[in-house]
């Protein structure tokens, strides 16, 4: 399971950080969300993400990132990816959904943590100065 620890997971810009700790909460409680309970927090997580990467959008165009294509294209993967699982929860097929919040999305953060959002922050920090 993922666990927020700021020494490993901030990156110094205190929107990112916020988010992305709110992120991890959400992924961290629907872990251990009961069958009842799973279908709407997979639906909140769905929500969160996506407002999440409409603001990442929104500070990526600010500062005129670089490799935004590339890191829009990963938020529009994981997003397919939550609508697609999504429609399974629907359905009351957890399963997959459980092995994607359990493993999926936590590998994935960890890996667009360090390369795409590290270098974002740094953009941004770089531009305020």
């Amino acid at each position: 399971m993922l666990n927020w620890k700021p020494e490993l997971h901030a990156v110094g810009v205190a929107d990112m950080d916020a988010t992305h700790e709110q992120f991890v909460e959400e992924l961290a409680i629907l872990t251990k969300a009961g069958d009842e309970d799973f279908p709407h927090l997979f639906h909140a997580l769905a929500l969160h993400t996506r407002t999440h990467f409409e603001n990442e959008g929104r500070l990526m165009r600010a500062c005129r990132f670089p490799a935004i294509g590339e890191h829009e294209s990963d938020h529009q993967r994981i997003l397919g990816e939550l609508a697609q699982i999504g429609r399974g929860v629907a359905k009351g097929r957890l399963g997959l959904a459980r092995a994607y919040v359990a493993v999926g999305l936590p590998d994935w953060f960890r890996t667009h943590l360090a390369t795409m959002d590290s270098a974002l922050a740094a953009r941004l920090k770089a531009t305020q100065t």
